[in-house]
């Protein structure tokens, strides 16, 4: 709990059996997730072995068939809010990402300062030096500036997989017409800014290593133009060029401060 509001981390897995267990002692450790809700997307490793071993209070959720990095998220995010979730952060259990974050993270949006809270690998300036690699690097940088420059906004990045999200805002996202492929992450957050939500960024350090979840450069291809369709799309709802289900009427430009008050 923080400020009387339930905490819940979600993890969207699939062939994690190497790394989950050392994510969520890690997750455990930092004190303010009331639940762990691990969602297994149909891996064809001993994921769901592992994660059904795992102590303390975790649910475990399997999909019978793959439906996606998107669709695994869709499905985290429902049995969150099921589960009474004020706060929801999503964690990779390929402990790419640190979970000592979660408590900052929580703080920000328990305060009441932001509805979205992303763990960034740019600010800092470690991304390369941490592994990442250059050709994607730059990928990242083109696109968030040219993100930035169609939605009116000032991200670091757009492609962070650490993201947290108050109750308020997970109702009130049309998620379920986003793409259950890997574009969901960044469709979601255009949607945040649609609404006029406040995203906050804290730096986030990254590991890069075999077990360490990765799309390949094709994937990669996809995953870019998609984010480019995304920003496309928003600029045409905008300006009332074409309608969209996944930006809805008017929305854009109300001040997150409608929302703020109900965290």
């Amino acid at each position: 709990m923080h400020r009387d509001k339930k905490v819940v981390v979600v993890m969207p897995a699939y062939n994690a059996e190497r790394t989950l267990r050392k994510t969520y002692a890690e997750v455990v450790e930092q004190g303010v997730a009331d639940l762990v809700i691990v969602v297994d997307d149909a891996s064809s490793d001993a994921t769901v072995d592992v994660a059904k071993s795992l102590p303390g209070p975790v649910e475990v959720v399997r999909h019978p068939e793959n439906r996606g990095y998107g669709g695994n998220q869709k499905t985290c995010y429902r049995l969150a809010l099921e589960r009474g979730a004020d706060i929801v952060i999503m964690v990779h259990p390929d402990y790419q990402y640190t979970p000592k974050l979660l408590p900052a993270m929580t703080s920000l949006i328990g305060n009441n300062l932001a509805h979205c809270v992303l763990g960034s690998r740019i600010l800092g300036g470690y991304a390369v030096r941490s592994g990442m690699p250059l050709w994607k690097y730059i990928a990242n940088r083109a696109l968030t500036f040219a993100e930035n420059v169609a939605v009116g906004a000032k991200l670091s990045e757009y492609h962070t997989g650490y993201r947290a999200f108050s109750r308020h805002l997970l109702m009130q996202l049309p998620l379920e017409e986003n793409s259950d492929d890997f574009v969901f992450d960044n469709q979601m957050l255009v949607q945040a800014l649609w609404y006029g939500y406040r995203i906050a960024e804290i730096s986030c350090p990254t590991k890069y290593f075999a077990e360490a979840s990765s799309i390949n450069f094709k994937r990669s291809m996809i995953y870019g133009f998609g984010c480019l369709a995304t920003s496309a799309e928003f600029v045409l709802a905008k300006f009332g060029i074409r309608p969209s289900l996944r930006f809805p009427g008017t929305a854009r430009g109300r001040e997150a401060s409608h929302a703020l008050s109900g965290l």
